[in-house]
C-alpha cells in the first residue's frame, strides 16, 4: 500500500488563509496521532495501526516542511523590518521550525517503519514531544503573531503570498486544485 500526501489546501489565492487552514489541520491531526499512539501502547501494533503510522509519516514529512517554507519564503519576507516586535516573533518562530523539524526527524524513523518498532515507550515519548512542540508553536502563531502579520499585509500581498505557496507546490497559479504527491 502506498500513501500519498494530500495537501489540506486547494485554494492558494489568500496566503493567510492557507496558513490558518494548515494550523487547524495540524492541530486536528496532532490529536489523532496522540490517540493512535495511545491505542498502540495499549493494544500493540496491528496492521491497521501500522498503516496509520505510515500515513502520518507521509503527511507530516511533506506538510511540516511545506508549511515552514510557506512562512519563511512567502510570509516572513513581506513583513520583516516592520517592527522590532515582528522581527523578534519571526526569529522565535524560525527557531521553533528548526526544533519541530528535528523532533520530527527522530519520530519519522519510527513511524516510517512500524514493522521495525520494538517497545512502544519510545514512540509514545517522541509523539508526545513532537505534538507538544507543534501545538505550542501553532497556538503561539495563532494567538500572538498571525493577526499582527495579517494587519500589515495588503490584499495584494496576501495574493502574492498565496502565489509563492502555490509555486512551492509546483502549481502555476494560486487557485484551485488539491495536490496529491
Amino acid at each position: 500500500m502506498q500513501f500519498r500526501f494530500i495537501d489540506p489546501v486547494d485554494d492558494f489565492t489568500d496566503g493567510v488563509q492557507v496558513l490558518r487552514i494548515y494550523h487547524k489541520d495540524f492541530l486536528e491531526r496532532g490529536e489523532r496521532l496522540l490517540l493512535l499512539v495511545e491505542d498502540i501502547h495499549k493494544n500493540g501494533m496491528s496492521e491497521s495501526s501500522a498503516g496509520r503510522c505510515v500515513e502520518f509519516h507521509s503527511y507530516y514529512t511533506r506538510a511540516n516542511r511545506l508549511h515552514h517554507q510557506d512562512e519563511e519564503f512567502a510570509l516572513f519576507p513581506l513583513i520583516i523590518n516592520q517592527s522590532f516586535l515582528i522581527d523578534g516573533m519571526i526569529e522565535r518562530l524560525t527557531l521553533d521550525h528548526e526544533e519541530i523539524e528535528e523532533s520530527w526527524d527522530e519520530l519519522a524513523r519510527l513511524l516510517g517503519a512500524p514493522e521495525k518498532m520494538i517497545g512502544m515507550g519510545k514512540l509514545r515519548r517522541l509523539v508526545r514531544e513532537f505534538e507538544k512542540l507543534q501545538r505550542e508553536h501553532l497556538l503561539r502563531e495563532d494567538e500572538d503573531f498571525l493577526d499582527q502579520a495579517e494587519s500589515i499585509l495588503t490584499p495584494a500581498q496576501r495574493v502574492e503570498m498565496g502565489g509563492k505557496m502555490a509555486a512551492l507546490r509546483g502549481l502555476k497559479h494560486p487557485g484551485g486544485m488539491r495536490l496529491a504527491v
